[in-house]
């Protein structure tokens, strides 16, 4: 199965290998594939490990059944915390639960009862009979009084109930817009499909399942989301739900086409023609500006047409800028224009820039950028974090990179931490940091699969393909471009598959195979949508330049570079300055070249992208060496090599030693605590270390989402390049290493 799927399945079923195994079993392709949602119920994920739960219950006495049923309804499938006044309201005596502990089902706290696994408090909970179960949603319902604690005494109510109610489903909506308030959306999905049972209203239902499938996607449970979104009959949603985890241009399409429906609906209503729309069933759904994450706060009564529109206009762009595809990008702008819709800065420079209105390009993201405040909108913030980094202001990127992970986590919105935490990755990589950006993204990666969002995941993993390219782990470098291009062609991703590309191409750059890269890059540029980017064709072009002039083609690479040098003297970023100088003189000869580098590298001095300061000192030091100016390429190429070993880059200071070899000067490694890091990439001194700790080659792979047989080589090549046989001498060596 997928990485994602297999990470929902664990999720799925609370950890257990046993319930793991019985539910992998019973997957359909699509399923498997992570083209349809994991099943809902417990009897449908495990029924074999639930049956054999429930005899185990079974076999305890009434009264220690009963004090169990009451803990299990007051934890499954919510917590609400009520477990210590329900037995004092039922004058019930505890002491049965010695017998629940003795047999090892579970035990009791101060805070309630513990259960052995998550199994056994389902079994405890569904062994019950319905009247039993109805019984103890009341008891619990009864004693929820306290402040704050409405919503969870509305679903203990509603779970006791016996069929339809027009009130109750009410209380219900009630409930789930206040659970919504405090951020706890899968409280607020649960009360809401429970409104959808109780409705006596069948055209009610599927507008209430749709705002409880964007609960859902918002709690981080993707599964569910889809499930609810597919009865919601909304496709707005359905459109916001494949942005995350589907075929971008289908997104954008269904995005699109719900945007106009909204506001032609809207017209009609306000013009009081009859339209869809207007009774809430599908186009001005609650669902979509709720889920969207347009409304914070208090929820209008009837949700702003022109706001639900605005918003999925602005994912509709987004999804095209996913693909690559300016067409659609031009076309979701024309839209916008037509319909009066105002789409955020970010989007509208990203189109600008695409097609090459650089000025109009930088006052967007400039005004996109500046609205990174303390608090605020998570996805506003993530857009200010996009505009910052391509405006070249790293620390700006990554400050409301960081304020949007930190606001997603206080609003309860698991599923946006990912995303904001991919950008803050960036920052970080751009300014000199790809160790500490591989364990961020690393981090989002794990949570994006855990969340449903593959079409993200796809990008982290061509982010840490790039990561590795730099940090010299080859291998890791191809498994991952690998994985991130089959997925990004098969769903349309042409960012993800550019991205991926670049990343090979700038490891060849780096070992010195520069027809490679070269060839690598043009093919970049010439990929349509959905398999390049011209965002990222733009971004690669110092490396372009680089490797075209190493092979003696300079023709397309002049082109390039002017356009790059447009871009860089619109946004005027020190270091896309910078980057357009070094470009400068590489295609320059002689002495001309030497004045451009010196130029390269004081604009590199108010930058932060520290990493190709490093890579300018390089090619400026071997300039001044084949120049016989030696005193001068000797610092040059020190410095570069001491940037690159702090960096982890062990390729580019192979290439710095190479150019010092050249001058006749020593390169020695360094020593000391630094020695063994010297000697490996920064993926084998991190499986070392692990090693070194005592996991085994499954848990490094688990912990880095990589396969065994990966760890396996990369431990093979540590021991040859240490000179070692054993992990036992592993631990001496790294031990010693940092005395």
């Amino acid at each position: 199965m997928s990485e994602g799927v297999r990470v929902r399945v664990l999720r799925a079923v609370h950890g257990d290998p046993r319930a793991a195994a019985e539910l992998a079993a019973v997957l359909g392709e699509h399923q498997l594939a992570g083209l349809e949602p994991l099943p809902a119920e417990p009897v449908a994920v495990a029924p074999g490990l639930l049956r054999s739960q429930r005899r185990e219950i079974r076999t305890l006495p009434p009264d220690t059944r009963r004090l169990l049923l009451i803990a299990a309804a007051d934890q499954y499938p919510l917590a609400t915390h009520a477990f210590q006044r329900a037995v004092t309201a039922a004058r019930l005596d505890t002491g049965p639960l010695d017998e629940a502990e003795a047999a090892g089902f579970a035990h009791p706290t101060s805070a309630g009862v513990v259960f052995r696994d998550p199994w056994t408090r389902i079994a405890a909970y569904e062994t019950a009979s319905a009247l039993d179960r109805r019984e103890t949603h009341r008891l619990l319902a009864r004693v929820l009084r306290g402040e704050g604690e409405a919503p969870r005494r509305s679903w203990h109510r509603a779970a006791a109930s016996l069929g339809p109610s027009r009130r109750l489903a009410g209380e219900l909506r009630a409930s789930a817009h206040e659970a919504r308030a405090a951020g706890e959306h899968a409280l607020a999905c649960a009360l809401l499909e429970r409104a959808a049972v109780l409705t006596p209203d069948p055209r009610e239902r599927p507008r209430l399942l749709a705002r409880a499938a964007a609960d859902a996607w918002r709690s981080g449970d993707a599964d569910r989301a889809r499930r609810l979104a597919a009865h919601g009959d909304v496709d707005g949603l359905s459109g916001l739900l494949a942005l995350r985890a589907g075929n971008a241009t289908e997104s954008f399409d269904a995005l699109l086409a719900e945007a106009v429906r909204g506001v032609e609906s809207g017209e009609r209503a306000l013009a009081g023609e009859p339209g869809r729309g207007t009774d809430g069933d599908r186009t001005v759904g609650g669902a979509l500006i709720e889920g969207a994450g347009a409304v914070r706060g208090v929820r209008p009564a009837v949700p702003a047409v022109p706001d639900v529109a605005a918003h999925l206009v602005a994912r509709a762009t987004e999804a095209a800028v996913y693909t690559g595809d300016l067409r659609r990008c031009l076309e979701a702008a024309a839209v916008a224009d037509r319909y009066g819709i105002v789409s955020p800065g970010t989007l509208g420079g990203l189109a600008a820039a695409f097609e090459g209105r650089y000025e109009d390009a930088r006052d967007l993201l400039k005004a996109a950028a500046g609205r990174c405040g303390p608090g605020g909108d998570p996805t506003s913030l993530i857009h200010s974090s996009i505009a910052a980094l391509m405006l070249g202001d790293h620390t700006l990127a990554a400050s409301a990179a960081v304020r949007a992970a930190a606001s997603a986590r206080a609003r309860g919105e698991s599923m946006t931490v990912p995303q904001a935490m991919e950008f803050r990755a960036y920052a970080e990589f751009w300014t000199g940091r790809p160790r500490a950006a591989g364990a961020a993204t690393l981090d989002a990666l794990r949570q994006a699969y855990a969340t449903g969002q593959d079409n993200g995941a796809c990008h982290l993993q061509a982010a840490l393909a790039m990561f590795a390219a730099v940090t010299g782990d080859e291998d890791v470098c191809r498994a991952r471009v690998e994985a991130a291009r089959t997925y990004a062609l098969a769903r349309g991703l042409g960012l993800a598959a550019a991205l991926a590309l670049w990343a090979l191409a700038f490891l060849d750059l780096s070992t010195g195979r520069y027809a490679a890269s070269a060839s690598r890059l043009r093919a970049l540029a010439g990929f349509g949508p959905g398999h390049g980017h011209r965002a990222v064709r733009h971004l690669a072009t110092p490396h372009y330049v680089e490797a075209a002039v190493r092979t003696g083609d300079t023709r397309v690479a002049r082109a390039a570079h002017a356009d790059y040098d447009r871009w860089a003297s619109a946004v005027r970023s020190p270091d896309d300055l910078a980057l357009s100088a070094r470009c400068r003189a590489l295609l320059a000869t002689g002495p001309e070249a030497v004045e451009h580098y010196r130029t390269a590298l004081d604009l590199h001095a108010s930058g932060t992208r520290d990493f190709e300061r490093a890579r300018t000192e390089l090619l400026f030091g071997g300039a001044l060496r084949r120049l016989r100016n030696r005193t001068e390429a000797r610092d040059r190429l020190h410095s570069a090599l001491e940037a690159f070993l702090h960096f982890g880059a062990p390729h580019c200071a192979a290439q710095a030693r190479g150019e010092l070899r050249a001058l006749g000067e020593p390169a020695q490694p360094p020593s000391g605590a630094r020695d063994v890091a010297a000697l490996l990439t920064a993926q084998q001194l991190t499986v070392a270390r692990m090693a070194a700790d005592g996991a085994t080659n499954r848990e490094i792979a688990s912990r880095l989402l990589l396969s065994p047989r990966t760890i396996d080589h990369h431990l093979r090549g540590v021991f040859n390049r240490l000179g070692i046989r054993s992990r036992i001498e592993l631990v001496r060596l790294l031990a010693s290493s940092e005395e």
